[in-house]
């Protein structure tokens, strides 16, 4: 089995690399050649935690396995620790034998941020200038620079509960030349882009905050419960999602869904625009929305990749199992 462990994952893994690797599983997931199992989540009761488990298989790459691990709030306070901690496993399809552990936290960062960012390039208006940040925590770095990749961008907006979080994005804004605006939330009306990254379970982003043309990724909504926009949002935009039953259940759409305001049949997936049997985008007044649930096969893909690129540069760990 090999081992590539955290610590050399940021030598390892690009942004290209996992953009690649998240558009060809999206593609494959609809095409029906690679699904994902049922999400297990659970508040363990102990530091207030999250922990579960995200698994599939992708028959096109052979890529079989799962990520376990969560969210502990206290972390970062207690002990300096980042508070969402995973570990992806790999197992061979042809015997079940395990065949890598891999480091996720940063290759979760690195997926969610490429699942966005992949929405954007096949959805988002090719003429889209400025980008609204919703959140500026951790992730909210990674989703930014991903993005800014996608289009040329002359503006970044933001806004977060906590304003002095602001500037963990607008460093990311002046790194990559593009001038940076603190708004409240009605200004985000002035984006073609808009992504929402937080853990709210509660709207920030009202359909009124939208204009006609945007293309919205919602980033943050991965159990049931949480929600960061408004469901009339949804009613009003044509929506795309990573996994449709994910989407309706515990993303964005399952408060729309349960409100009658969309149905399932509504959602579509990502990957059928990637593989040209969704049309995506039809005109340029269409508010697209993509619902990124964040599903395992992201992080198998993502995985699989650094695990190729470990051994290429002899960094992977063999060990006897």
């Amino acid at each position: 089995m090999l081992i590539v462990p955290e610590r050399e994952i940021g030598d390892l893994m690009t942004r290209q690399a996992a953009f690649d690797a998240v558009e060809k599983v999206f593609a494959a997931m609809a095409a029906g050649d690679a699904y994902n199992f049922p999400v297990v989540r659970e508040a363990i009761g102990h530091e207030d935690a999250l922990y579960g488990f995200k698994g599939g298989f992708d028959r096109a790459g052979l890529t079989l396995g799962l990520k376990a691990g969560g969210y502990w709030p206290n972390n970062l306070e207690k002990r300096g620790l980042i508070n969402h901690q995973s570990t992806v496993f790999l197992f061979d399809p042809d015997t079940g034998k395990p065949s890598a552990m891999v480091g996720g936290n940063l290759l979760t960062a690195l997926r969610t941020a490429a699942a966005s960012s992949v929405s954007i390039k096949h959805l988002a208006r090719a003429d889209a200038k400025v980008i609204g940040m919703i959140g500026a925590g951790h992730q909210a770095a990674f989703q930014l620079r991903a993005a800014l990749e996608q289009r040329a961008f002359e503006k970044v907006i933001g806004w977060n509960y906590h304003p002095e979080m602001l500037p963990n994005i607008e460093k990311v804004a002046n790194e990559s030349g593009v001038p940076f605006e603190a708004v409240e939330l009605d200004g985000m009306t002035e984006a073609d882009v808009i992504i929402s990254i937080t853990s709210a379970f509660s709207p920030s982003l009202m359909a009124n905050h939208v204009s006609p043309g945007t293309h919205v990724a919602c980033m943050g909504t991965d159990t049931k419960g949480k929600q960061e926009v408004e469901a009339a949002l949804l009613a009003k935009a044509s929506v795309f999602t990573d996994e449709v039953a994910q989407s309706i259940t515990i993303g964005e759409a399952q408060h729309a869904v349960a409100e009658g305001l969309i149905k399932e049949s509504d959602v579509a997936q990502l990957g059928a625009v990637i593989n040209g049997t969704n049309s995506g985008r039809i005109s340029d007044d269409q508010i697209t929305l993509f619902d990124g649930t964040g599903v395992g096969l992201q992080d198998l893909a993502v995985a699989a990749s650094v695990v190729e690129l470990a051994v290429e540069k002899g960094i992977a760990t063999d060990v006897d199992f």
